[in-house]
């Protein structure tokens, strides 16, 4: 469980960002939206609103950079790459500074804090504190090259530090040495699904097709495409990873190399279509390639069924970039609904980007659920909670204030008509 998302210097993130989980003291839908985890009441959803280029995807992407640098850094394959971090590019006082990545999470029934400083070239700083019950103790601490284990506390790191590189994080070494209590918090990472969302992407819709080979998974899929209205009577699929012979003959060998490295698994799914005669009798199915014959927002959908029941079973944490593209907004509402709820035993929590401004309801969302991203005059991107701002009545429509400008993180739309105006030589 997440309880907060910490970056700085990082893409259009300039200065600290938090996004918390953590629910005020507003007792707004409290019965669907908040859950308790050991001290903490947490929220079950956050959705991030603002302009094109306000920085909501830069912030799921930080996000998205950690997992992968936690899971990937101590991997031989990454032995002489750098480290691709992109720092704020606008301001001379980030130059040659790290990027900043911290979580704060519940993981096997403990608090943790984690986090990284890096550059292109090296990690300058990494530090692990766990929380028992009140009191944070430090794991281990590390500043350039000198890493400081807690003997007592992380054994597992003892001897480790001469092992790991300097675009390594520690913390992936001594998952990868076996160690418990970081095997634990990669898992946790690992356990986050991503999903952009404009596609479906491979990844997602592997988790699906995947979920297809067992009966009830799959019954519950076709349940929720049903759900969505999309017309499907049936699905199958399955999943196979690219051979050398599968790779067109002409392909450069170099590239033929890297995708068989990646282990990169090719997907293929029917949907299933009842046929009916001129009487419109059932005469039987007809079967479609989901790519060829289906629509975006179907494929989006199949995408993301998996991903979303994988979550809600598991408690895990799902991350979508714009959830509401190629969706319609009923059936939008209807995913956030399905976190926002006391059905959600596992308390799975999602946070997502989204345009919807039919999601901005008091009826949905609590205002500490309601992130907005702004950039600053110097290109800076301002991340707030609807929660800090002052003055907001309980009664207020949230979709039509925030489109009126009330809470900011709108684009400042010039006028049209001056792309008729004639130019003056």
């Amino acid at each position: 469980m997440l309880i907060e998302f910490n970056t700085a210097n990082v893409l259009s993130l300039k200065d600290k960002a938090t996004l918390s989980m953590v629910a005020s003291s507003d007792n707004a839908l409290e019965e669907n939206n908040v859950f308790s985890a050991g001290n903490f009441k947490l929220l079950r959803s956050a959705v991030v609103y603002g302009a094109n280029a306000s920085g909501k995807s830069n912030l799921l992407t930080a996000m998205s950079f950690m997992r992968h640098m936690v899971i990937n850094s101590s991997k031989d394959t990454q032995a002489s790459e750098e480290i691709d971090v992109d720092s704020f590019k606008l301001s001379e006082a980030c130059d040659g500074k790290p990027s900043l990545f911290e979580a704060v999470f519940i993981c096997a029934g403990g608090k943790y804090r984690y986090g990284f400083e890096v550059d292109r070239q090296r990690v300058q700083s990494e530090w692990l504190f766990h929380s028992a019950k009140v009191r944070e103790a430090a794991l281990f601490t590390r500043e350039g090259d000198h890493i400081q284990v807690n003997e007592s506390r992380f054994k597992e790191g003892k001897a480790l530090e001469e092992k790991t590189r300097e675009n390594a994080l520690f913390l992936s070494v001594c998952a990868q040495f076996n160690g418990k209590i970081s095997k634990e918090i990669l898992a946790w990472f690992n356990s986050i699904q991503f999903i952009h969302g404009a596609s479906s992407g491979i990844r997602p819709l592997g988790v699906t097709v995947n979920m297809l080979n067992d009966p009830l998974q799959k019954k519950r899929i076709l349940e929720m495409s049903r759900i969505a209205d999309l017309g499907i009577d049936d699905l199958q699929g399955h999943t196979k990873e690219i051979t050398l012979e599968s790779l067109p003959k002409d392909m450069p060998d170099e590239m033929k190399k890297k995708i068989l490295s990646k282990g990169i698994m090719e997907i293929e799914v029917k949907t299933i279509h009842l046929k009916y005669d001129s009487k419109n009798k059932e005469v039987g199915s007809v079967s479609f390639d989901l790519y060829d014959n289906e629509s975006a927002g179907t494929l989006k959908f199949l995408g993301m069924a998996g991903p979303i029941l994988d979550c809600l079973d598991k408690g895990r944490i799902l991350v979508i970039d714009e959830l509401d593209a190629r969706l319609h907004p009923l059936l939008t509402r209807s995913i956030v609904s399905l976190f926002n709820s006391p059905t959600n035993r596992s308390n799975a929590q999602m946070i997502f980007a989204s345009h919807d401004t039919g999601l901005l309801d008091k009826n949905l969302f609590r205002r500490d659920q309601i992130w907005l991203a702004e950039k600053d005059r110097y290109g800076a991107t301002i991340l707030y909670s609807m929660a800090e701002l002052k003055g907001i009545r309980k009664e207020a429509s949230f979709g039509k204030d925030y489109i009126l400008g009330k809470y900011g993180a709108i684009p400042f739309i010039g006028d049209p008509s001056r792309l008729f105006c004639e130019v003056n030589p």
